[in-house]
């Protein structure tokens, strides 16, 4: 078995945070030993698609992902960013009108090395 894509590798990390929280794009990218991948992670996040009927879209909660200040990042164009806050809110979440969450009530830590291993080596 080969080492999932770095695509893969993101949505096995989104999968796991809990619901009511949230993470960074740096975060997510940090935790794949990707430092300065933050934008990729956004990448990765944007090829689902649609978002609401996408085939990941039920594995891969992509709006609890947001942009390190705490704000939601996604690009309102169509819509996307209350979107974004609308199911954030769903899950308890507070979300300002500013688009803004409180990361020291919200921010989800992350996984173990081992979780992060796992992933990396395609054993999720």
């Amino acid at each position: 078995m080969s080492a999932p894509n770095f695509y893969e590798q993101v949505y096995a990390v989104v999968r796991r945070i809990p619901r009511g929280r949230v993470t960074s794009y740096g975060r997510v990218a940090r935790m794949l030993g990707r430092p300065n991948a933050a934008r990729a992670v956004g990448y990765a996040l944007g090829a689902l698609g649609d978002r609401q009927r996408g085939p990941h879209s039920p594995q891969v909660p992509w709006y609890r992902v947001i942009n390190s200040v705490g704000r939601i990042s996604t690009p309102n164009t169509d819509g996307g960013a209350e979107l974004q806050a609308s199911l954030l809110r769903a899950e308890g979440i507070v979300v300002g009108d500013d688009l803004r969450i409180d990361l020291s009530v919200y921010l989800w830590e992350g996984l173990h090395l081992v979780e992060i291993d796992d992933i990396l080596a395609g054993r999720e």
